[in-house]
């Protein structure tokens, strides 16, 4: 995804992989692209860039654009954009006025469109699968297509480009070592609490994408469940002129963020856990815990699986105390069923 944006435009280009051309394709379908004024760029350069471009060999081609700033464009990206016989997919909503374009693809046709794209690699054709922003595949329908190309023995080439969670980590100031890239939260503020809680538990650095109107959400949420106390960035707009990086903790990002409200595509970083050994919990825990449970109304059986859910004390050590501690109503459970 990388733009930041949750339903993201999906442009697909189609090229015969037998044509050879050095035709050079405008850059402008998209993203309205174009090579910088000051580029430093020579013909050798073009040259060479057209002689890759007629050894394409069919398979969906994931290629990555810019988040932001034009001038993150690549070289590769061109040598595909230029092969003839083009093919463009984009939102019909954004693109509708833009001739090249004949079809759309995301998330909302993907199911439809997917059978159609792999018709076509399958009969020989180089695919171009084009975000509007960064790359394809990352938190963007181009995931489902690329796992369908996988399933089928079609190849899959990535054409590297700009990626919003690596460029924000590479900037943070946290531990790169090790990282978990989120994404979006789930909707249902259950799953989404599901979600948080294990990635508090985690050492290694998380990484979610946020829209703007859900940061005060995300920080109230996040504060709670990680602790006012853990350390985050906030990136935003990032390549563009209005570029940021918010360095604090949660706490202090939520009483920062709830009287100002930013624009512009979020992703958020959280360091991970400090790696300290956690010790499990003694028998005493465990028996509080499903004494807990049972006066709130839960059966023993099930608050023995509850436990268990949430420890990482074996099985079989939980439903031996229990055993040993309430037995009998194990016993009356038992009877009553």
């Amino acid at each position: 995804m990388d733009g930041g944006f949750r339903f993201r435009t999906i442009s697909i280009a189609f090229f015969h992989s037998h044509l050879k051309t050095t035709h050079l394709f405008p850059f402008i379908l998209l993203l309205h692209l174009r090579p910088p004024s000051h580029s430093t760029t020579t013909n050798t350069d073009y040259e060479t860039d057209n002689r890759h471009s007629q050894l394409l060999k069919p398979g969906l081609y994931l290629v990555g654009t810019p988040i932001g700033n034009l001038e993150d464009i690549t070289f590769r990206y061109h040598t595909v954009r230029r092969h003839k016989a083009l093919w463009e997919i984009a939102s019909l909503l954004q693109y509708q006025n833009t001739p090249d374009i004949q079809m759309s693809y995301h998330k909302f046709n993907e199911a439809q469109r997917e059978q159609l794209v792999l018709r076509r690699l399958k009969q020989g054709e180089i695919v171009a699968l084009i975000s509007d922003a960064g790359t394809p595949g990352i938190s963007d329908p181009g995931m489902e297509l690329a796992k369908l190309c996988v399933s089928e023995n079609v190849p899959v080439v990535p054409i590297p480009g700009p990626c919003a969670l690596v460029s924000a980590l590479s900037a943070s100031g946290l531990s790169t070592d090790e990282f978990t890239f989120v994404g979006f939260l789930p909707k249902h503020s259950g799953s989404r609490s599901k979600r948080l809680t294990a990635s508090a538990q985690q050492t290694a650095t998380q990484i979610f994408y946020v829209p703007p109107h859900k940061l005060s959400q995300f920080l109230e949420e996040g504060s709670s469940i990680f602790g006012d106390t853990r350390r985050c960035v906030i990136a935003r707009e990032m390549t563009k002129f209005h570029e940021e990086f918010w360095r604090g903790t949660l706490g202090e990002a939520n009483k920062v963020f709830s009287i100002r409200q930013p624009k512009g595509e979020l992703t958020i970083l959280i360091e991970g856990q400090a790696n300290s050994k956690v010790e499990p919990p003694s028998d005493i825990q465990l028996e509080s815990e499903l004494r807990e449970l049972i006066e709130n109304g839960e059966s023993l059986s099930t608050a023995v699986k509850l436990v268990i859910g949430k420890t990482s004390v074996s099985r079989k050590t939980i439903y031996s105390l229990a055993l040993r501690k309430f037995g009998k109503q194990l016993e009356v459970e038992g009877d009553s069923s």
